[in-house]
């Protein structure tokens, strides 16, 4: 069994003083003095409180962003229809122009 653990050894080693130095004060107790002092707790309720603030300036940000969105959506659907009836219009220009230049010219042609 010692055979096989040591090849995971030898892989490991190198690594297992960063783990140790890391993992271990997350499980030892905080002294009492950290615990219990005023100044310590007071700047935790503040980070507390600006966490709580910022989480709620977010959401208001995100609804008006969303209503920003919304009629960005509606401006871009009413200049669609607005671009589409200047479409016809103009298609409809063209047509009477060609009919208004065909009409001048049979009747240039038909004088002469």
């Amino acid at each position: 069994m010692a055979v096989q653990l040591i090849p995971l050894i030898k892989v490991l080693g190198p690594y297992l003083t960063t783990i140790a130095t890391t993992a271990i004060p997350r499980f030892t107790s905080k002294p009492e003095v950290a615990k219990s002092d005023p100044v310590v707790a007071h700047q935790i309720k503040e980070l507390q409180d600006a966490v709580t603030k910022n989480a709620q300036s977010l959401h208001t940000l995100a609804e008006q962003l969303q209503k920003v969105i919304a009629s960005a959506e509606e401006a871009s659907v009413a200049a669609n229809r607005q671009l589409a009836t200047y479409k016809t219009l103009v298609l409809g220009s063209v047509i009477v122009s060609v009919v208004a230049i065909s009409l001048a010219i049979i009747s240039l042609v038909a004088r002469t």
